[in-house]
């Protein structure tokens, strides 16, 4: 398939992620967003009829440095659906090292600091949501994910200046998706409410995007873009850069805002070279005014809390250097470790806070390995003595009985990332629009059948999603009634 004429970045593409519109997900509701279904389909058969070496795509969701762009350094992407309940609903990639590899040198070369990855190969949602309508159509391709960073407009774009040029050197032919959505506070009853700067932020973007006007993409004003709440931009940005010196063919394929939150669907096609598109020369001395240094990439790695190798030595310096935990995780850890290790459940601390022994509460404990999902058991209402005892219960069960997993072992209690919910007595809502999926969480019951799904989960970002989510996981068809009740937590991890 490949044609030697035709080395480079072929196409790019702007796509949202919501979770939703996998109908496995949305359970019918995909429908109300028909247009990003049907856009996000038409992707697929094009880059199918591309048939790419390589696919190249950053996410908002992927790991997040304030102070270096997260690249994965893995034989393969992996991951499932299984926060929305899904798990079965996910995908394996092999990935491009040879490509990474020369981004990277690239990149150092130009004093961009990188963080590449070995270990943390788990496909967030950002990436997942794309590739399965992708993958539905092509998969003879390899991949390379990364992330984003707090560094400026300018630098985002000339790490996709450095895509390009690899991506040419290596004679890969390559697409690139810019995954991203839009404002999040479009309605009122959305998750975020309403900002007025959130529809003109995604009518100003679109129609940069609609036009390839990059230059204005780098210099779209902070007293815009922060109030939007807005995820999308810097991945907009690392692909215009991939089109530096470029005409470009651009066009919208579809926009929808019906959850409160910006969907966009866009295509870009490169034409002829074109000296006055050259938007930037990113230069080392331009790199100097992002504070980063002149260290040799893998000094700089080292200095990153997640180093993607090292010794067990390392580690324990890594861990040494970490903030004593909380007394509820520190709880919940300990017990999970003597339940696995002895068998036992064991006595609760001596000094623990009086509102910890002294309160009732229900709880939910939940497990994270390597960043996914490893265990999560809990409460709607406190069944134990004490908020501790609670959570001794709920740990234990989140570690042993978690029907979705095997029971925790030995050799994975050192990599356990333990967080504890508390939650609030749960309210009778009438409404949709009374929650708020990263202030409240949900319980949605029909007869016996109730669904419960937590506050301020990755990827949930609509009401409507949340409940959704619960929803199909009670097994409560579209069309039947059910009631609605919020509860509030607070987290700790």
């Amino acid at each position: 398939m490949n044609d030697s004429k035709n080395f480079g970045i072929l196409k790019a593409y702007a796509v949202p992620h919501p979770p939703i519109v996998l109908p496995e997900i949305g359970g019918g509701r995909e429908s109300e967003i028909e247009a990003t279904t049907i856009a996000l389909k038409r992707v697929a058969r094009e880059i199918a009829e591309l048939a790419p070496d390589t696919i190249i795509l950053s996410s908002p969701h992927a790991p997040l440095y304030r102070d270096a762009f997260f690249i994965s350094f893995s034989e393969i992407d992996q991951g499932d659906m299984g926060h929305f309940g899904f798990p079965a609903v996910g995908e394996t990639l092999n990935n491009d090292l040879e490509l990474a590899e020369l981004i990277l040198e690239k990149a150092d070369r130009k004093n961009i600091p990188m963080f590449a990855d070995d270990r943390d190969n788990r496909l967030d949602h950002g990436s997942l949501v794309p590739l399965r309508f992708i993958c539905s159509q092509y998969e003879e391709f390899k991949f390379l994910r990364l992330g984003l960073s707090g560094f400026s407009a300018e630098i985002h774009y000339g790490l996709g200046q450095i895509i390009a040029e690899s991506v040419k050197i290596l004679k890969r032919r390559a697409v690139f998706i810019g995954s991203g959505d839009l404002s999040h506070v479009l309605k009122y009853d959305g998750p975020y409410g309403f900002k007025p700067e959130g529809p003109k932020f995604d009518q100003a973007v679109t129609d940069i995007l609609a036009r390839a006007a990059f230059d204005e993409l780098l210099t779209m004003p902070k007293s815009l873009t922060e109030p939007a709440a807005q995820c999308g931009l810097p991945s907009f940005q690392i692909m215009a850069g991939t089109f530096d010196g470029k005409n470009v063919a651009a066009e919208l394929l579809s926009y929808e805002g019906t959850f409160g939150v910006g969907y966009a669907v866009l295509e870009f096609e490169p034409l002829d070279d074109n000296s006055q598109r050259k938007f930037l020369d990113l230069s080392a001395d331009e790199q100097k005014e992002t504070g980063s240094d002149s260290k040799p990439q893998n000094e700089r790695n080292s200095e990153t809390s997640n180093a993607s190798s090292g010794t067990q030595n390392d580690k324990q310096k890594e861990s040494a250097a970490v903030p004593e935990e909380n007394p509820y995780v520190s709880l919940a850890r300990y017990t999970i470790e003597e339940y696995i290790t002895k068998g036992i459940r064991p006595d609760l601390f001596d000094d623990l806070p009086a509102e910890m022994t002294q309160k009732r509460a229900a709880t939910f404990v939940s497990l994270h390995k390597n960043g996914r999902l490893r265990g999560c058991i809990g409460t709607l209402e406190p069944y134990q003595d004490s908020l501790a005892a609670e959570i001794q219960h709920n740990a234990i069960s989140a570690a042993t009985g978690d029907p979705r997993f095997s029971p925790v072992r030995a050799n994975e209690l050192q990599d356990l990332e333990i967080s504890v919910d508390v939650l609030s007595p749960a309210e009778k809502i009438n409404n949709i629009s009374d929650l708020d999926p990263k202030r409240y969480g949900v319980i949605v019951s029909s007869g016996s059948r109730r669904g419960v799904l937590l506050p301020d989960l990755e990827g949930v970002d609509t009401a409507e999603e949340q409940v959704a989510i619960a929803r199909q996981k009670a097994g409560i068809g579209a069309d039947e009634k059910y009631q609605l009740k919020r509860f509030e937590v607070i987290r700790y991890e």
